[in-house]
C-alpha cells in the first residue's frame, strides 16, 4: 500500500501515465490484505505484541483509500480477516493447547484477536464513509462468512472443515509443514508427496491455508448477493457504471 501510495505522489502532477477520471470513477476497487503480516508474526511476537500493530494496518488501508478516492475511485469493497483459528495450517504451527479449541475445533483465542482487528477495520471504514460522502465504500464481512462454514461444512453440503485436501500426514488437519501441497520431500528416511484428495468438493480447505474452489463457490455467492456487505448492497450495483 506504501508503494502504491509513493506512485501516485511521486508521478509529479502528470496524468500522462493514469487511466482517465472515469475509468478510476466507475471502477470498482477490492481491498482483501493484511492476513499473512497478521499470520507471520503470531507464532515469533505472540497474540498481543501482534494486535499492538493492527491500528497500523488499518491505517494503511484507510490512507490508501484515501489516495485512490483522490483520482477519482468511488467504489471499494474491503474485506474482512478470515477467522485464520480455522484453517488447518494455522491449527498446526500455531502454539496452543486443547483449552483454546472451541467446540468446532477452531483456536478461540486467535479468532478473537481476528474480530478485534475487524473491529477496527469496520469504525475506521465508517469514518471513511463521513469524508467521502459520495463513495460507496463497503465493509464485506468475510470473517462470518468464512466462520460458518468451518463450523457447520455439513449444512453447506461439504464434509471436512478443518481438514486440508491436500497435504501430508493424514490425522485431524492432514497438514505437515515441512511438507506442502504438491511438494516431495524425505521424513524418516522415506520419500513421502503431499497429494491431493480425490474429493476436493467435500472440503473447506484445498492445503491448510486456502480455500477449495467449493468454498470459495460459497461465499462468493454469499458475498454477491449483499448478506455479508455493511451497507448492504448487492456485487451487481456495485458493478453498474
Amino acid at each position: 500500500m506504501k508503494e502504491f501510495r509513493n506512485r501516485v505522489i511521486t508521478s509529479g502532477g502528470s496524468t500522462d501515465q493514469l487511466p482517465s477520471p472515469d475509468v478510476f470513477r466507475s471502477s470498482l476497487y477490492t481491498i482483501d490484505i493484511g492476513q499473512n503480516d497478521f499470520t507471520s508474526n503470531l507464532a515469533p511476537q505472540g497474540i498481543e505484541s501482534v494486535k499492538r500493530t493492527l491500528p497500523s494496518v488499518v491505517s494503511q488501508i484507510s490512507e490508501t483509500i484515501q489516495d485512490l478516492y483522490s483520482i477519482g475511485a468511488r467504489k471499494f469493497m474491503v474485506f474482512s480477516m478470515a477467522p485464520i483459528g480455522c484453517y488447518p495450517a494455522f491449527l498446526v504451527e500455531l502454539p496452543h493447547n486443547g483449552n483454546d479449541l472451541d467446540e468446532y475445533g477452531c483456536m478461540t483465542n486467535y479468532n478473537s484477536a481476528v474480530v478485534y482487528y475487524n473491529e477496527l477495520l469496520n469504525n475506521s471504514l465508517a469514518e471513511d464513509r463521513k469524508t467521502m460522502q459520495d463513495a460507496s465504500i463497503l465493509y464485506v464481512d468475510k470473517y462470518s462468512a468464512m466462520l460458518d462454514i468451518f463450523q457447520h461444512p455439513q449444512a453447506h453440503g461439504l464434509k471436512y472443515g478443518t481438514k486440508a485436501c491436500c497435504g501430508y500426514g493424514s490425522g485431524a488437519y492432514n497438514f505437515n509443514p515441512d511438507v506442502y501441497c504438491g511438494n516431495s520431500k524425505t521424513v524418516n528416511r522415506q520419500p513421502v508427496t503431499a497429494t491431493a484428495c480425490r474429493d476436493p468438493q467435500n472440503y473447506v480447505s484445498w492445503d491448510g491455508i486456502h480455500a477449495t474452489e467449493a468454498a470459495n463457490n460459497i461465499v462468493a455467492s454469499a458475498v454477491m448477493g449483499g448478506s455479508y456487505s455493511y451497507p448492504p448492497s448487492e456485487l451487481l450495483k456495485l458493478c453498474q457504471p
